[in-house]
Order: structure tokens, then sequence, then C-alpha cells
């Protein structure tokens, strides 16, 4: 996976880590496509796609199943990246505080007229998902799902996360899309750029993602989300999804509304975890908090990301699409994945995610190479359970 391109904004070239050529051994692959055949039927995912490079072992990339028409899944399928595109926001954020442009603990209000001025609510804080400000998904969910169609502004999203609750300051993480949606606003006033540009400017054009960007209100997708849909009893029809790919994505806008690929996604997420930026530093990631309370100490949240061990990424869910990617911030390995059906709560992308990790810590390593020793605090056996108790429809 090599990671170099030409970009505005004085980011010449992104070079990865070294890759070690070729795919993973048949044993590491069976492995790794049980455990996504395992996810989908969990979910009711009729498609997939999954990606994962160990860079002492080599890479594996694969689509599974068909899309509601019955076209194939391809690899290189388009989908909607969710809520790594909070993580992505939060990159502009470190882009444009490198570049003088703003400063990390500048008020939103300096930007942003109309927010409440009390308690001050930083771009930093916006970013990290400490402002206490709510959520509008919740609130929009089944407009969205009656109306996909339907384009939606920024500040339509906002004023909906606004009633869902007033920024508090509390410093406490609480995962907040309006958030993430303000930041977006506050950085487009503050640089004159718009968001799609800034993330050209600071994500996609540096790392070569060409496949990727921020669309306007439709986008092409290889991969058709799908959402299942529930029994006159009030059960999951394991049997019947709605077809959501034609969701705008103006309504995640710098929250959720990224589309990508797996091979532009596993490049993402392994320049975010290992630092391959000039404006990336450990500052971002130097203030974890819990997720919540009953959370291990090894699973935190900040700088947009979770971090669960060595791990680094993002994961969640929009309606049609399940998204995560993580990278190993010491070793480089990476892994992707997306499920095709959002009924399921968004723990379910993210125990694929790290079972694909687990597996693949565990590749043996080509020859003339050395397999560092894993560390992740979790087996693939270990989160069976943990899918299980999310899953909405019967796994084999």
């Amino acid at each position: 996976m090599t990671l170099s391109a030409c970009a505005p904004g004085g980011i010449d070239t992104v070079a990865a880590p070294p890759q070690v050529e070729g795919e993973l051994g048949d044993d590491t692959q069976a492995q790794l496509t049980a455990a996504v055949e395992r996810a989908m039927a969990a979910t009711g995912s009729g498609g997939a796609i999954a990606g994962v490079w160990v860079p002492w072992a080599g890479q594996w990339v694969s689509g599974f199943g068909a899309n509601p028409d019955g076209s194939a899944v391809a690899a290189d399928d388009t989908f909607k990246a969710g809520p790594v595109t909070r993580a992505m926001t939060c990159d502009v954020l470190y882009g444009l505080a490198a570049d003088g442009v703003v400063e990390l603990d500048d008020p939103v209000t300096n930007w942003v007229v109309g927010f409440p001025a009390t308690p001050v609510v930083t771009l930093e804080q916006l970013c990290d998902s400490t402002s206490g400000l709510g959520s509008y998904q919740p609130k929009l969910q089944g407009r969205w799902e009656s109306n996909p169609s339907r384009t939606w502004a920024p500040h339509e999203l906002l004023a909906y996360g606004l009633a869902a609750g007033a920024p508090t300051g509390a410093g406490t993480y609480a995962s907040s899309d309006a958030g993430y949606v303000m930041l977006g606003i506050a950085l487009e006033r503050a640089s004159g750029s718009t968001a799609a540009e800034l993330f050209e400017r600071y994500v996609f054009g540096p790392l070569g993602m060409s496949a990727s960007s921020l669309p306007g209100a439709t986008a092409e997708l290889g991969l058709h989300g799908t959402q299942s849909v529930f029994t006159p009893e009030g059960a999951v029809d394991c049997a019947t999804a709605v077809d959501l790919t034609s969701l705008s994505p103006t309504a995640g806008f710098t929250a959720s509304g990224a589309v990508t690929t797996a091979d532009d996604l596993g490049r993402y997420a392994r320049a975010l975890a290992t630092g391959l930026r000039p404006f990336d530093g450990e500052e971002r990631f130097a203030a974890p908090l819990p997720v919540d309370e009953g959370a291990p100490t090894w699973y935190t949240v900040d700088g947009g990301t979770y971090q669960a061990g060595t791990l680094i990424g993002q994961y969640g869910s929009v309606p049609g699409y399940q998204t995560v990617a993580f990278a190993d911030r010491d070793t480089g390995l990476t892994v992707v994945a997306v499920l095709n059906n959002s009924r399921a709560s968004a723990e379910a992308i993210r125990v694929l995610g790290w079972q694909l990790a687990a597996i693949a810590s565990k590749a043996p390593a080509a020859e003339g190479e050395t397999a560092p020793p894993s560390g992740l605090p979790w087996t693939p056996e270990q989160l069976d359970g943990d899918l299980a108790s999310v899953a909405t429809c019967p796994i084999p």
C-alpha cells in the first residue's frame, strides 16, 4: 500500500512504511473470510467488503455477496465511510492549525454566528466530542428512511443537534454527530474553502485517495446500502431489507458524509495511526478519555478517534452501512470493513474490525520478514460473544 501523491496546501508526498507484496497465507485468509461471513449473517447483510494489510506478511482485500439488484459486490466498490468521516474532519482541523489558519482552542463562536457564547466551546472540543452537544441522527432517522434523496443543509442538521442537547462544556466524551457538523461549518468559515476542498487538501490528496470524496447531494456507490425491516410483530425481518443507497451524503456532511473504497480507507487508517502527514502529532491523542464508565482502560477516545490497545481508528453506522477502520500505531497493521445493513448496533462492525485485527496480528511472516509480538488485549474467539449479543439475525 503506497501512499504518495501531490496535494495543495504545502503537503507534497506521504510515504507509507514498508509493506510486503503479495497476498496473506491461505489459512489467514480463511479465518478472515469466516469472520466477515459471520458478521454478515449476524447483521443480515447481503454484501460486505473487507481489507487487511499486514506489513510483515501480505495483504487481502475482498468483496462478499451481492447487492439487492443481484450484482456481485467487488473489492473496489465505493461505499459510505460513515463516522470514519469524523476523524477526517479532525485531520482538517489539525492541518489548518499547523498552517496557522486556526488555533485548537479557538472558540467556535469566532467562526459561527448565533451559537451560544457560554459555555465556551472550542474547535478541539468539537473534534474530541466533549462539547456536550447533542446528536441529530435519532431525530432524523425516520425522515431519512421515508425521503432518502432529500438534500440537507449543514445548519439544518446542527439545529436538530442543538435541540437534542445544548453544549455543556463538561469535558466528558459523548458522541455527537452535530459537533462534527459544527466543526465542519467553522473550518469552512475560517479557511474560505468548502469542506470538500479541505478534505481534498488535507486528507484525500496527500494520501492518494483518488476514489474518495466528500460529495454533495448525490454519490455513485458500488456497494448498495440496506436496512432490514420489521415484521408486524416488531421483530427484525432478516429476509427483507429496504435499499437506502440513495440517502443523500448531505445528511452526514462532515460527521459521516465521505465516500471511499477499501483500498483508500486502508491508506487513510494507516496514515492516521502512524502519523505520516506533516500535521500529525502526538498531542492529538495525548489526553484520551474513557469511551464510557464500564470500558476497559485500554479502550479510549481522543482526537476524533477510538484507541483500542495499540489500534487507532473509527467505526459506526449510517442508514445502509456499517463501517470500521483501524490501524496499529506501532506496526502499521491495518483493517477496514463495511457491512451493507445498518439495522444492528454499530458494535457489530467494531467487533468485526477487532476480530480481523486479532487474526491478522497472528499472520506468519513472509520469507525474510519478522513478525512483531502481538499485543492486542483480545482474541477473535473472545469477541464471538460480543457479536452474538448485538446480532439481529441468526448466526449459523
